[in-house]
């Protein structure tokens, strides 16, 4: 086509090869990727080391949001590399400006933030803030939710991957249903905006599971890794309100719906939420390894000097990268254009999913959509086989996409918002000739 260009049947030569050295050497315990060498990327366009170009769906797994390889971000991480690399927890002028420019960019009620490397390590950060300011040490989190692989971050997740065979997770975990339009058996997603239903069920779950040390909640505005399953418009609204009056710290896990990638630059603007803490993670540094958790002073107040730290949180080409993505969403539109881009995607893969038998759910909102595919769109039995070819077709014509979900049958759109109606229509015409070929 125009953008993309596929030479033959992948992996070519080069990634073969470079494939098998991989694998001989480092453990071959990540996700199943198309199998293909990157070798770079600019914006949305990936090149692999066969010379091949594909349009990246994937955003390197909702990370490089300002586009892959943006030149004002690696001009600021050339900089501050030149000056200093890591100096662990004494001040430094990039750290400063970092902290300065995120709050300030945030909403007015977050008014303190504190730089870490990893979306994990910051969520561990926020159960700390929860449990110390408190005093108490139960978390209430949700069945299909990720917030990481480390211990609290893994305990407080609601899918299996994370524990499974890990043995016992840290004590005091609560976990509710979350709210699955697509898939509502028990109908709490009916009966909006109060969804009475829903919260007669949460408090029951919490009488009869809590020993009275409720510290707070932790929950993703939508939650990715199960499949991108967004809540009813108005439950996360009532969520908070029902956390407040129970005087439980509400934690927003933005690690991966931040930075324009819903079509606002925060999810929590949404609904117009006002949590207690927030953590963000990939967008923040869009390719440089930075996270962050941001909340109120008082509640930070509850910390003494020592009680939180980090190798190499804030260092001070993770902090340049801030600071950089940030002057980028300043200069260029990207929370509108994930706006406009994702509803014109949207259409488009609905369009889609009137040919293709097995496309059963388009969901999301911005650039961050989930396809979840099924065997029979009436009895939604999930279509896990259906995953693999779809990501090899898609690969093999010059789209590279991702999969995700409880039933591992939903494929990712979560392209760089950058993203331009050229790239959007010749990507939209590889997913429909990769659908509508597809066969069970």
């Amino acid at each position: 086509m125009g953008i993309t260009n596929v030479k033959h049947s992948l992996p070519g030569p080069k990634s073969r090869e470079l494939l098998e050295k991989w694998n001989k050497y480092e453990a071959d315990v990540v996700g199943y990727q198309a199998p293909l060498v990157w070798e770079s990327a600019k914006g949305c366009v990936v090149s692999d080391v066969d010379g091949n170009t594909f349009i990246d769906w994937t955003s390197g797994v909702l990370v490089t949001n300002v586009g892959h390889c943006h030149p004002h971000l690696l001009q600021a991480a050339r900089n501050a590399s030149e000056d200093l690399l890591n100096n662990y927890e004494c001040a430094n002028t990039y750290r400063i400006e970092a902290a300065e420019k995120l709050v300030r960019a945030l909403p007015k009620h977050l008014d303190k933030c504190f730089f870490l490397t990893t979306g994990s390590e910051a969520i561990e950060a926020s159960l700390r803030l929860m449990k110390r300011k408190t005093g108490n040490f139960e978390i209430i989190s949700f069945g299909g939710g990720f917030h990481g692989r480390t211990p609290g971050a893994a305990s407080v997740g609601g899918l299996a991957g994370p524990k499974k065979k890990y043995g016992p997770v840290i004590p005091g975990v609560i976990r509710a249903q979350f709210p699955n339009p697509y898939r509502d058996p028990l109908g709490f997603c009916d009966d909006g905006p109060d969804f009475r239903k829903y919260f007669d069920y949460l408090d029951f779950t919490v009488n009869t599971d809590s020993t009275g040390s409720l510290a707070g909640v932790v929950v993703e505005p939508y939650q990715g890794a199960s499949g991108f399953i967004f809540p009813p418009k108005g439950w996360l609204k009532k969520l908070r309100q029902w956390a407040r009056d129970k005087n439980l710290l509400f934690t927003l896990d933005e690690v991966q719906a931040s930075y324009g990638r819903t079509g606002r630059m925060w999810a929590m603007e949404h609904e117009d939420l006002l949590p207690d803490i927030v953590v963000f993670g990939k967008g923040i540094g869009s390719g440089i390894p930075v996270s962050a958790v941001c909340s109120t002073s008082e509640i930070f107040s509850c910390l003494k000097k020592g009680e939180m730290s980090s190798t190499l949180g804030g260092n001070p080409v993770a902090s340049a990268g801030v600071v950089a993505v940030l002057e980028i969403f300043e200069k260029e539109n990207l929370v509108g254009n994930s706006a406009k881009m994702g509803e014109y995607i949207k259409n488009g893969l609905e369009a889609i999913a009137q040919k293709c038998p097995y496309l059963g759910d388009v969901r999301g909102m911005g650039l961050v959509m989930g396809m979840e595919f099924v065997k029979d769109k009436a009895t939604k039995e999930p279509a896990p086989e259906l995953i693999k070819p779809i990501i090899n077709n898609c690969a093999n014509n010059g789209l590279l996409v991702g999969s995700v979900g409880m039933y591992g049958n939903v494929i990712r759109v979560a392209p760089p918002l950058t993203i331009n109606k050229q790239e959007a229509d010749e990507s939209l015409a590889i997913m429909e000739k990769v659908l509508t070929s597809l066969k069970l």
